[in-house]
């Protein structure tokens, strides 16, 4: 599945970007927030090795593209994707940006591309995504998409040698089709 916007690529993580994907998923004002971090350079290289055989077709794991600016092919982030087993499961999805490409909506038109697929070829009902509500710009993004909050854990998981609360917001097919100009 390789998405294209009118300034960014969603495609497959190649080995070449084991570097920058350590590089940002390795810094702690990154990862703080994030259930996997890369613990070394190596470590960000099996991740990709391990991602080159997932398939959107094959649900129950998680599927993680490349954002990338389009003409450069650099690499800005990656988000994941994942389909639970049962057909009527609510997607979850998770998404970084490095912290040099940050403030430039790249996370919201990575994004709406995403709800597109999810909404549209893959006829889905529900996405989610789980945040800790002291990544506040992560909370606005989410809002700016159009999701709602529904629930607010508190102290809910253990993450990083602490407990941490986690916040769920959600969007409906039908309620992403009516916010859209077109539609």
């Amino acid at each position: 599945m390789d998405i294209t916007t009118p300034r960014l690529r969603l495609d497959a993580l190649q080995p070449s970007d084991a570097e920058s994907l350590f590089g940002y998923r390795g810094d702690p004002d990154v990862s703080r927030f994030q259930g996997w971090r890369p613990a070394s350079l190596a470590d960000a290289a099996a991740f990709i090795e391990r991602q080159a055989g997932a398939s959107l077709d094959a649900p129950g794991g998680w599927f993680q593209r490349a954002i990338r600016l389009g003409d450069e092919r650099t690499l800005v982030g990656d988000l994941g994707i994942h389909l639970p087993a049962e057909a009527e499961g609510s997607i979850e999805f998770g998404i970084t940006i490095a912290p040099a490409h940050q403030g430039r909506g790249y996370a919201c038109e990575s994004m709406r591309a995403v709800f597109e697929l999810v909404f549209g070829r893959l006829g889905r009902h529900r996405i989610h995504a789980s945040v800790d509500p002291r990544n506040l710009a992560s909370m606005a993004m989410l809002r700016a998409l159009g999701m709602r909050q529904e629930a607010h854990h508190r102290e809910s998981l253990w993450l990083h040698g602490e407990w941490v609360d986690d916040v769920v917001f959600a969007l409906l097919a039908d309620e992403w089709h009516a916010a859209q100009p077109s539609r």
